[in-house]
């Protein structure tokens, strides 16, 4: 099995990085890997920490459209160059976190994707270069309000809320370029989306040198490169289980947000004042 390198909080409320064990023990690191961080001899024993999202990045850039039969499924065309978007910092969500399905929207939907973890300082590169400075690779769910999506004249909103960022469970250093990506709800066993992750028309080398050539990336910046066809609605009460091969599981469940906050009525205001 691959190194899992993991983020976790202790019952203290101590954030660490580190390397899953197989027994689930964690041997902690000084700091995030991909910023040179090191193995002590430290251990959390299991069932004493819980998992959090991999990074914390300073940015999560992501990319629409990547594979050719969600391009048509959306009712759009591939791109000649990457689409991108951002989603907000505030948006991740760790390992069985609960998504929470915002009152703005009637339609919200899962999108499976592989993402990629950044470890060196990155602008201006070329491809060969690019590849050299991803640092490993994680899951992600590029939830999506897809009713504001097409409502909106670009993306933030119908991307962007809270929980709306699934990330983890752990990063490993190398994939298959082959790698099944497969979306399951309710654990059953017939998958929704099911693609081999090089079925990308941009390469994930191609996607860094030519964000790179746009914007300066930094260590533990997160890249979600896309997502098959499959797409489908996400309901109050389901559980979501997002699989890559040679990764692991990345599960949510997902629930209703608080309803949106109400201006009290004049008469209250006075009755309050009274």
């Amino acid at each position: 099995m691959a190194d899992r390198f993991v983020r976790v909080k202790t019952a203290q409320g101590q954030v660490h990085y580190g390397l899953l064990e197989l027994n689930q023990s964690v041997q902690l690191y000084t700091a995030a890997p991909w910023v040179g961080g090191s193995p002590t001899s430290k251990l959390l024993a299991p069932d004493t920490y819980q998992l959090l999202a991999p990074c914390e990045p300073s940015k999560i850039i992501a990319v629409g459209r990547n594979y050719a039969a969600h391009a048509a499924e959306m009712g759009g065309v591939v791109p000649e160059e990457p689409l991108l978007f951002f989603k907000p910092t505030s948006a991740i969500l760790p390992p069985d976190g609960t998504i929470l399905l915002p009152p703005q929207s009637e339609q919200v939907e899962y999108e499976g994707e592989l993402a990629l973890v950044i470890g060196n300082t990155c602008t201006n590169c070329l491809p060969k270069q690019a590849l050299c400075a991803i640092w490993g690779y994680t899951i992600a769910n590029d939830v999506t309000a897809r009713d504001l999506q097409r409502r909106d004249s670009q993306w933030t909103r119908a991307k962007g809320f809270d929980t709306f960022c699934p990330l983890g469970p752990w990063v490993v250093r190398d994939i298959s370029p082959t790698a099944l990506l497969q979306t399951f709800l309710q654990g059953n066993k017939k998958a929704l989306q099911s693609q081999t992750v090089d079925g990308m028309v941009f390469t994930p080398e191609f996607l860094v040198a030519y964000i790179s050539q746009i914007m300066t990336l930094y260590p533990g910046d997160i890249i979600l490169t896309g997502t098959p066809e499959g797409v489908g609605p996400l309901s109050a009460g389901d559980s979501i289980y997002i699989e890559i091969e040679g990764i692991g599981k990345l599960h949510n469940n997902v629930a209703l947000r608080n309803p949106l906050p109400v201006e009290p009525e004049l008469d209250d205001i006075s009755q309050n004042l009274a």
